[in-house]
């Protein structure tokens, strides 16, 4: 059962095309945070800038990593939106379920889905007393030591009142080989804790009330991709003359290494309150979710990614509140007509104070600019979806929604506010101002031609409203984007150990809303692309031909273009280190972080051993090639990633150990590459691990 329509529905019953992970396919592909469902997802990229990340469904995806602008494909957590961009970097910690919807959501979901959207599903408390406690400790390059500590209890604390409580600490020594001081980077620490309240008053009603402390401190492992950094000469004096050595310049030459020239930071803190209410009211159910996020982010990174001091970005005090408010109506007869209709309020107040700081030689002081951007989003919204049984066999999905946005926008340059008419887009009041108003609708069909099989198709459009450039210096802000979807599939059991559900889909996207780093490389900038064309086919297919065996693929193909970019950033290495940015026409380019091709196959196997049980599983990963940037000049070349487990349990099933490993191939691969003014830094996956661990059942 699966909630991609706001209600439980068969997976094998829904008109659009679901990638639904369950909390033990998670466990064995090694899945940790969101971003790790690249492994398991067809057509789902999880790429990051650095503390936030930047998902891709299908080739949509953003990249704007200010207050205010949020991702397009859009994140989460049972069912509450994260807003944040930086929040979308979601630990894992005791989820039922999580369930990857691709394509534009533009009725019961809408906000921001243009591409699609993941939800995280965790599990509500329940009144039958029990627990977990699971613990790991691994080993990676540079004995860095990795641990993983996890917890879960729920239980009835009166007969109408149940508790849980979930806690998770992960931590890992660094694993980057500091090549400046000596030692190592990349250590990191995550902390937590959610806990849960399930109120019954009666048998008709549930209300859930959902708590949750999130903080992680990590160090940056950033290296020049290819050696390239301003850092390695200072320009020539004269118009002409040859780029001057610096000498003691350190740069690294192969993955994970660092020679950075300040102590990189990345520190997350997230706090989420919310509350969900169920009330079967006859024929109707009433559903309610509210939910308040406020995130606090400091990160400060070395732009040249050298140990010559030439430019970091300082991104402090960045806070944003987040408040959503969702009423939903839904049917609950039993007739031929299944409805929801409902009404959705967002509002967002954040800020930031981001530091860029530069100088043009290596001998020459630093100097710094600050800018102080603030910004508001109010978000309104009422939709309704119907589903009509026309014969026992064939049914009809209509749906809309009428969204209406309003942005507004403040810069302060080194405590100066920008105003009008000097500054464009600002009022002489220093307000910058935008709103929108957007219908986006749903059309599927559904034929059962079998018992257990079915084909459908699907028309439907989504949108994202324009946002500011929070790094930039104007009051003008982007155009909105749109996108036309339209989808076949066929969803099939065949076999009562098997399924298998194909889907092949065709997006017509405009106004592709992108971010580049600004010349000099230590801001960015924001401009909408013109156009991007996307077709493809996805396969996902999960056997379990024995009771000791279970089979889990898929597939993916993605032809994903910019169809119309003729103004996009260039970045072209200098003989000197760091880069030219110029411009040029992309049109007819790959798009960023979409492969053509991705698969994954994993499996499950058990058999009975020494009277408890052994479990074997593993998961491979394989990607095409993809380019990091719009010109396609920066590439991570086809790569494949692979994990594993071996178990064995006990009897009564209350113990279990294990040997576990991730990246058991030990690839270099690219989380992030990033072009500036002062060069390309390269941010790679995690390395090999290798690991022990044990869990207890009670």
């Amino acid at each position: 059962m699966v909630t991609a329509t706001r209600r439980e529905e068969r997976l094998q019953n829904i008109p659009v095309t679901v990638s639904a992970v369950t909390a033990s396919t998670l466990g064995n592909a090694g899945v940790v945070e969101v971003r790790d469902l690249t492994k398991v997802v067809p057509g789902f990229n999880g790429a990051r800038n650095l503390s936030a990340m930047l998902p891709t469904i299908r080739g949509v995806g953003s990249s704007g990593v200010t207050v205010g602008d949020e991702a397009n494909v859009a994140t989460y957590i049972d069912g509450i939106y994260q807003a944040d961009p930086f929040s979308t970097t979601v630990e894992l910690v005791e989820v039922e379920r999580v369930e990857v919807l691709k394509g534009p959501q533009g009725t019961v979901f809408g906000r921001n889905a243009t591409g699609g959207l993941i939800n995280v599903i965790t599990p509500d408390p329940e009144f039958t007393t029990r627990g977990r406690i699971t613990a790991k400790y691994g080993r990676m390059r540079g004995d860095a030591n990795d641990y993983d500590l996890r917890a879960y209890v729920t239980g009835g604390l009166t007969d109408k009142i149940a508790a849980d409580f979930a806690a998770l600490y992960r931590e890992n020594d660094g694993y980057a080989d500091d090549l400046v001081n000596g030692g190592h980077t990349g250590a990191a620490r995550v902390i937590d804790i959610r806990s849960k309240l399930l109120f019954e008053p009666s048998m008709s009603s549930r209300i859930i009330v959902t708590a949750q402390f999130a903080d992680s401190n990590s160090e940056p492992t950033n290296q020049p991709f290819n050696g390239n950094t301003a850092g390695r000469t200072d320009p020539p004096l004269t118009p002409g003359g040859d780029p001057i050595p610096v000498p003691n310049v350190i740069v690294p030459t192969e993955p994970w290494q660092t020679s950075l020239s300040l102590e990189p930071v990345l520190d997350y803190t997230r706090y989420n309150l919310s509350v969900r209410t169920e009330f079967e009211l006859g024929n109707v159910n009433l559903e309610t979710s509210t939910g308040y996020s406020r995130s606090e982010n400091l990160q400060d990174i070395d732009s040249d990614a050298s140990n010559i001091y030439r430019g970091a970005t300082l991104l402090d005090d960045s806070k944003v509140d987040a408040f959503s408010q969702e009423i939903r109506l839904l049917s609950a007869g039993s007739g031929r007509l299944n409805w929801i209709i409902g009404a959705y309020a967002f509002h967002l107040d954040g800020g930031m104070g981001l530091t860029l700081v530069g100088s043009p030689r290596s001998t020459v002081d630093t100097t710094s600019t600050l800018l102080s951007p603030e910004v508001k989003t109010t978000s309104l919204a009422g939709f309704a979806e119907g589903t009509y049984e026309v014969t026992d066999n064939f049914f009809v999905t209509l749906g809309g929604r009428y969204s209406h946005e309003e942005r507004k926008f403040r810069q302060a340059v080194n405590g100066v506010p920008l105003v009008g008419p000097t500054t464009p887009g600002f009022n002489e009041d220093g307000l910058a101002e935008m709103s929108f108003g957007k219908w986006t609708y749903k059309v599927a069909l559904r034929y059962n031609f079998a018992d257990d099989a079915n084909f459908y198709a699907s028309y439907g459009t989504g949108f994202k409203s324009g946002v500011f450039n929070g790094f930039g210096l104007s009051g003008i802000g982007t155009d909105p984007e749109e996108i036309d979807a339209w989808e076949v599939g066929m969803k099939a059991e065949p076999l009562h150990w098997l399924r298998t559900n194909i889907s092949a889909f065709y997006y017509d996207y405009s106004g592709l809303q992108v971010t580049a780093r600004a010349p000099g490389g230590l801001g960015f900038q924001l401009q909408n692309a013109a156009s991007a064309e996307i077709y493809g086919a996805e396969i996902e297919v999960t056997a379990a031909p024995t009771n000791n065996l279970q089979i889990r693929t898929g597939a993916g193909y993605t032809h994903a273009d910019y169809e119309d970019f003729p103004d996009s950033p260039l970045y072209i290495p200098l003989p000197g280190g760091g880069n030219l940015q110029t411009s040029t026409d992309a049109s007819g380019n790959q798009m960023a972080r979409s492969p053509r091709f991705t698969a994954n196959i994993g499996f499950d196997w058990g058999a009975d051993l020494a009277e408890g049980r052994l479990g074997v599983t593993g998961n491979v990963f394989h990607s095409s090639k993809v380019y990091h940037d719009f010109a396609n000049t920066l590439v991570q070349e086809a790569y494949e990633l692979a994990s594993g487990e071996i178990s064995w349990t006990t009897p009564d099933e209350n113990l279990r150990f294990f040997l576990w490993g991730t990246n058991l191939t030990n690839a270099k691969v690219a989380q992030q590459i990033s072009p500036g003014g002062l060069g390309t830094y390269i941010v790679y996956e995690r390395p090999r691990r290798l690991g022990i661990g044990a869990q207890l059942n009670f």
